[in-house]
């Protein structure tokens, strides 16, 4: 006796607990994408497109004379630095405080930056080095802001 046996299809058998379950995946990436941990992961998000504006900045930290005597050999900036910083937006996102990791032969630190966009180009306001054992800051780079005298 050969009878047929028919199965039913793996989500006629498991849709009861599947619907539940894609419908809470679904909640909880609308939660993340309108709170602030959503923001969080759209700023480090733009913060890894944004690479340059810390390659161009650990350029100049590594031509003063100042922080490589302090941390020697500057090792390049990994992703997972950016991730452990703080990177704030401003400006409709032309504008940019960022706080991220650095680490050298001799010791380690953070390297601050302030900056903004102009005609696409970041341009810094401030690139600071700060370490903690000696507690110390080194200003790399700061804007000079034309003051003009008014006479009367």
């Amino acid at each position: 006796m050969n009878d047929l046996i028919e199965y039913k299809s793996w989500f006629a058998r498991n849709w009861k607990w599947l619907l539940p379950l894609f419908m809470f995946f679904m909640l909880g990436i609308y939660t993340i994408s309108t709170t602030k941990v959503g923001e969080g992961i759209t700023t480090v998000a733009k913060a890894y497109n944004d690479a340059s504006l810390y390659e161009n900045a650990l350029e100049k930290v590594k031509k003063n004379k100042d922080v490589v005597q302090l941390f020697g050999t500057i090792e390049p900036i990994d992703n997972f630095a950016i991730l452990e910083g703080t990177t704030r937006y401003s400006n409709n996102d032309n504008s940019i405080i960022s706080s991220i990791r650095i680490k050298g032969s001799k010791s380690k630190g953070k390297l601050d930056i302030t900056a903004y966009k102009n005609e696409g180009v970041w341009v810094y306001k401030k690139i600071g080095v700060r370490i903690k054992k000696p507690r110390q800051v080194i200003i790399v780079f700061e804007e000079k802001i034309n003051e003009f005298i008014i006479e009367d």
